[in-house]
């Protein structure tokens, strides 16, 4: 399913904006860029984050794209950078493009495997491109979902809404990719350790992200008992300890300067 076919709600996704936001500063600090004009945010969500480009580079045009209408209509543009609505899967660079970022959006988009090698050819040298996907599919948080949703109750409803076979590839696939396209590749992985408090706080974490397409499919009546299910297994999977719940999340980056 790509993330055109449900509803982002930007408020749910910033929620634990200190754990999401991380990723990506740990991401585009290796970006070495030094005079960018044009630099562009794929997957750019509401556009807070799009917004340190624009301070990092503020002699640049930054533009940020994304395919939720409700995420762009939340991000607040300023002279210098701009949002518009648009597909991922439908973006090519043009020719004066210096920097590409892509922060948890191609997990979303079925074949970006392909995109990211035609972003590559399509680069010119000294363009630099940087992705970070979740490499967390198959974590408790994730295989508990797809089971649920395979099951009895669930499957005739749910059949074919949750990717994850393909959804990303591993460290060195990236990397393969990257060299094939005339990139000089910097790839790397971190599992952190987030502590997250509250009631169900992994299952407020996945409403926000993982959990979207099965809400959008089920409508609310259904999400409410299949969420009371879920709920259940993640609480015997992530036990709630003396000072909160450890929830690991793994990420894998990529960061390339085209040749």
């Amino acid at each position: 399913m790509s993330e055109q076919a449900f509803l982002w709600e930007p408020a749910k996704y910033v929620q634990f904006s200190d754990f999401r936001d991380r990723p990506f500063f740990d991401l585009t600090s290796r970006i070495a860029a030094q005079n960018p004009s044009q630099v562009v945010d794929l997957g750019c969500g509401p556009g807070n984050l799009t917004a340190t480009l624009a301070l990092r580079w503020p002699e640049a045009t930054v533009l940020g794209i994304d395919s939720s209408e409700a995420m762009i209509t939340t991000a607040r543009p300023a002279p210098g950078l701009h949002f518009e609505l648009g597909d991922i899967a439908q973006w090519s660079p043009a020719e004066d493009t210096d920097v590409v970022v892509s922060n948890a959006a191609l997990q979303w988009v079925p074949g970006h495997r392909e995109l990211m090698s035609g972003w590559l050819a399509a680069l010119r040298p000294g363009a630099w491109l940087g992705v970070q996907v979740p490499g967390n599919f198959g974590a408790p948080s994730h295989v508990l979902m797809r089971e649920l949703a395979e099951s009895a109750t669930w499957r005739d409803r749910l059949e074919g809404v949750l990717r994850h076979d393909d959804a990303v590839g591993e460290p060195s696939e990236y990397h393969e990719l990257f060299i094939r396209g005339g990139a000089q590749v910097d790839v790397w992985e971190t599992t952190y350790s987030q502590l997250l408090t509250g009631e169900n706080p992994v299952l407020e974490w996945v409403r926000g992200t993982g959990l979207r397409p099965v809400l959008a499919a089920l409508g609310p009546a259904d999400s409410v008992d299949f969420e009371r299910d879920y709920a259940a297994l993640l609480a015997e999977a992530y036990p709630a300890g003396e000072f909160g719940t450890v929830f690991p999340f793994r990420r894998i980056f990529m960061v390339g300067e085209k040749q």
